[in-house]
């Protein structure tokens, strides 16, 4: 699993997924594809892929417009869960990148 499969992901189904880093901070992917680790306030002395690779445990969220009653709670899911997803997802597209010919 690598950061731009969990990138395309979150774009191509409106999601927003965090992860916790080897140093306590989190990261978080937003429906955009977008990669911010909030507490961050200078340049990092880690890669985001290597955090990646160790992480176990991630907090997935739908996201939806409208009012915050009919918002879905944050799932959490395991490394294997969220691969599963992946997998479902690279199946439904066809396992190929969306282009006009």
């Amino acid at each position: 699993m690598k950061l731009v499969d969990l990138r395309r992901l979150t774009v191509k189904k409106r999601l927003r997924i965090r992860f916790p880093l080897s140093n306590g901070m989190e990261c978080m992917l937003n429906e955009q594809g977008v990669a911010q680790v909030p507490a961050l306030r200078a340049v990092p002395a880690f890669n985001l892929e290597d955090e990646l690779a160790a992480v176990q445990e991630f907090v997935v969220e739908q996201v939806v417009s409208g009012s915050e009653k009919t918002k879905p709670k944050p799932q959490s899911c395991t490394r294997q869960e969220l691969a599963s997803m992946l997998a479902t997802g690279v199946a439904g597209e066809g396992g190929h990148e969306d282009h006009d010919e």
